[in-house]
């Protein structure tokens, strides 16, 4: 594993499936995310076993994500074929049932999740690796579950939020920060003004 937190993140071109259902054989990351927050979602392989329950979370608050200018671009080793075969196959029959509205990217080759540091050497496959990359395309955060452990996706969404409001305000974001916090003001004297009033919060 390599932390990649505060670097600008790498660039990719691979195949994938679109938000549509269609297949782009060179879908390009930085040209894609231009401009936007990015959640980059690293998983180990389709027809899993926690792994559709992930995706699925991810879709059911993408309008969330939305809000937050944020495009979701999962990826695993599966090919572009095995995407989509996941994608069409309903959810008694192991896939997803339903359509996914954002980039599944094929990584076939293992570079990416090379590059990212998230491949488990044993299986080859990827790691449950989180990199949520800013608008400039700096990785904010990077986290990494091990497989038999889901990732939280409101609590993704709640760091996006927090990339955000230190972003537009300056103020840095106590433990548990929430929208409509005022965060801390990076200084002596924020810090103690805020520990004398809200310590007992935390």
């Amino acid at each position: 594993m390599k932390c990649l937190v505060g670097k600008k993140s790498i660039d990719f071109t691979a195949p994938s499936v679109l938000s549509d259902g269609s297949i782009l054989k060179d879908f390009n990351l930085f040209k894609h995310i231009e401009g936007k927050n990015c959640l980059l979602f690293f998983y180990p392989m389709d027809f899993t076993f926690v792994c559709p329950s992930e995706l699925i979370a991810l879709n059911n608050r993408l309008n969330s994500f939305k809000e937050l200018n944020v495009e979701i671009v999962s990826v695993s080793v599966d090919s572009e074929y095995v995407h989509t075969a996941w994608r069409n196959s309903p959810l008694e029959f192991g896939g997803i049932g339903k359509a996914i509205n954002y980039t599944m990217v094929s990584d076939i080759k293992k570079k990416i999740i090379k590059d990212y540091g998230v491949e488990d050497d044993t299986t080859g496959v990827a790691y449950r690796g989180s990199y949520l990359i800013d608008c400039n395309k700096i990785i904010r955060v990077q986290q990494i579950n091990d497989f038999p452990i889901g990732r939280n996706i409101d609590e993704i969404i709640r760091l996006f939020e927090s990339i955000i409001f230190h972003q537009k305000n300056g103020n840095v974001c106590q433990a548990g920060w929430r929208i409509g916090d005022s965060g801390i003001v990076p200084n002596s004297n924020g810090i103690l003004n805020f520990l004398s009033s809200k310590s007992d919060n935390l």
